[in-house]
């Protein structure tokens, strides 16, 4: 290729570069921007979801007698012990009564999407099995944990949940302004004094750690949806990168007033929340026009409104 060639090609892949990035970033142009609120990827969400938590419920906790929290843990206890009805349909019997309650309490797309995950579950329990070989119970608490931690975490991710303890704690929070927190507290408490009763001390202790692990494996999966980058750039030229990082990254930026404690100039700080791809690109370009500059990196796992989404409408 000749250098005419060239110098005729570069401007021109230079400008559809510009425009895919302005077609990705701008809010009102990016299908991305409402994807949360879609219903096919929450749809997708609760689907993946749902099916993880119940092959790591029925097919490693189950297997090995491990009690996990919730209205599921509930089913397990009563299969375990009472029988009549497989770990399915109990699931499904506990839940009904809930939904009738949530059905007037709670809103309408939540309510659906969370049906729709205790549908998933309650086939997927009755129709799925797998055998992960999995015979020492402190093996099967980790593992379980995670899968079910990881499960849980995806269904929550949803504009939906995962039934019907979800849906108590929702309306309890709502009417008695009892925290969501402490409802799942206080039930599984509850949960795991009776089966202390019924199963030895074990068994106990391995569904003790599997809840714990699951919490953390569900906090984790949580953040990967929604992890954010909230970046302070102190600069005396703070004007001039951020119309670089709007025209050059289609990044947005807050200006917040602020006074050095020493030195007594006003100052403007530059706060903008990115990903970690952008965050390099952003770094350059801040030290390139400004190598005295102070650049603040803070982890956000919730970022809500604007062009991040709105949050879960109960």
């Amino acid at each position: 290729m000749d250098a005419h060639s060239k110098a005729t090609t570069t401007p021109r892949h230079e400008k559809r570069r510009a425009k895919l990035r302005a077609f990705l970033f701008s809010p009102g142009k990016n299908p991305l921007v409402g994807l949360r609120d879609s219903v096919a990827w929450n749809l997708l969400l609760i689907t993946s979801g749902s099916l993880i938590f119940s092959v790591g419920a029925s097919g490693i906790l189950a297997t090995n007698n491990i009690i996990t929290g919730g209205i599921y843990g509930t089913a397990l206890l009563l299969f375990s012990k009472v029988g009549l009805l497989s770990i399915a349909l109990w699931y499904l019997v506990l839940n009904v009564p809930l939904f009738i309650v949530g059905f007037l309490h709670v809103g309408r797309s939540f309510f659906l999407y969370s049906v729709y995950s205790v549908v998933v579950i309650t086939l997927s329990t009755m129709f799925i099995h797998v055998d992960f070989g999995i015979t020492e119970q402190i093996y099967a608490a980790v593992a379980g944990g995670i899968v079910c931690g990881t499960g849980s975490g995806m269904v929550l991710r949803s504009l939906g949940s995962g039934g019907g303890l979800d849906i108590l704690a929702i309306i309890l929070n709502r009417y008695f302004n009892i925290g969501i927190g402490k409802t799942f507290l206080a039930f599984n408490a509850t949960l795991f004094l009776l089966a202390a009763t019924l199963y030895t001390p074990d068994i106990v202790i391995a569904s003790i750690i599997q809840v714990f692990i699951a919490s953390q494996s569900l906090d984790y999966t949580l953040s990967l949806f929604n992890q954010r980058k909230i970046v302070y750039i102190i600069s005396d030229h703070s004007q001039r990168i951020a119309d670089l990082l709007r025209d050059n990254l289609h990044q947005g930026a807050t200006f917040i007033k602020g006074q050095g404690a020493y030195s007594g100039q006003d100052k403007l700080i530059l706060m903008t929340i990115t990903n970690a791809i952008m965050l390099k690109k952003i770094e350059n370009t801040v030290f390139q026009n400004d190598s005295g500059a102070l650049f603040i990196v803070e982890n956000s796992f919730n970022v809500m409104g604007s062009t991040f989404g709105r949050g879960r409408q109960f």
